[in-house]
């Protein structure tokens, strides 16, 4: 009904009931931009392994600037690696069940196997960005080499910590990568000293730089009491850096290494989907990749670990 004083009219909660609403998908706070995955060169992996060979003692191969009548040429060979490292890849898996009346009556106007399907890859997705960062085996912070690893003059992550990391990774470093909490600390302190950085325009967004290399922020990066850590990267196959490991080719391959496929309908009518990625990751070279320990943030932050 309508005001009071006001002629009788249809109410708006009446009117409601036959109105249309319009409805947003679901929506998945934890989506992140992924930006790790997209800075990486990834490269196809065949039978699931990719081997790693090194020179061994580069420092044995002997040259000559001069050859006169009078000297001889050096005789030198290049040793390899008798037991190079090998790289398997690793999954990542879920089985989504969803019972077919569901998708059968409830698909309009937004199909739920999609839906489904679709916010399991995107959670699939994060979480291999995290085993990227994190995995004991291949991930990024257990294969820093001691001789990498570099820690704050003050704590607070500030630009003479940043150049530190760039003379461990000089040769055409591609990006640091840390949280955005770090970010936030190293803008402050540039700030207090002066000396703000510089941004880039990288995918549409923009981007904090130092001495013209992006610092690329990540959430899977791991905060704890209060302190962080920031890598530096350089990628690439010829640069001899850090790539990104797939597997193509898969059936009901959805994206690179990622593959959707249906396992079939039980007794119950429930519809079972198996959806899998296969990836990993290869430092080539121990210069390739460089880690300032232990930054503070200066605000403590209490972080589960969304992807276990």
């Amino acid at each position: 009904m309508g005001e009071v004083g006001s002629p009788p009219t249809l109410g708006d909660l009446a009117a409601h009931q036959l109105a249309n609403t319009t409805k947003t998908p679901a929506q998945l706070e934890i989506i992140t931009p992924r930006w790790l995955v997209h800075l990486l060169q990834w490269l196809p992996v065949e039978a699931g392994v990719f081997r790693v060979n090194k020179v061994l003692n580069p420092a044995d191969i002997r040259t000559a600037c001069q050859v006169t009548d009078l000297g001889a040429l050096p005789n030198s060979f290049v040793d390899y690696d008798p037991a190079p490292r090998e790289y398997w890849l690793k999954q990542v898996a879920t089985k989504l069940n969803i019972h077919t009346r569901v998708s059968d009556l409830y698909s309009s106007p937004h199909d739920q196997i999609k839906e489904q399907l679709r916010l399991i890859i995107e959670t699939i997705k994060e979480r291999q960005e995290s085993e990227l960062i994190n995995n004991p085996d291949y991930g990024l912070l257990a294969n820093v080499a001691e001789s990498q690893r570099v820690f704050p003059l003050t704590g607070a992550p500030t630009p003479d910590d940043l150049d530190e990391l760039l003379t461990k990774v000089w040769k055409e470093p591609a990006f640091f990568l840390t949280h955005p909490l770090v970010i936030a600390a190293f803008g402050r302190e540039c700030t207090r000293r002066g000396v703000p950085p510089p941004t880039v325009s990288l995918f549409g967004s923009q981007f904090l730089t130092w001495r013209g290399v992006p610092l690329i922020p990540s959430d899977k990066v791991p905060v704890a009491d209060g302190k962080s850590k920031v890598l530096l990267i350089r990628v690439g196959e010829k640069r001899q850096g850090v790539v990104g490991l797939f597997q193509p080719g898969l059936p009901g391959e959805q994206s690179p290494g990622l593959s959707v496929r249906l396992m079939g309908i039980d007794d119950f009518a429930i519809a079972s989907y198996l959806i899998t990625l296969y990836c990993s990751l290869a430092v080539l070279t121990d210069d390739a990749l460089a880690v300032l320990e232990d930054v503070e943030v200066n605000k403590f932050h209490d972080y589960p670990d969304t992807y276990k």
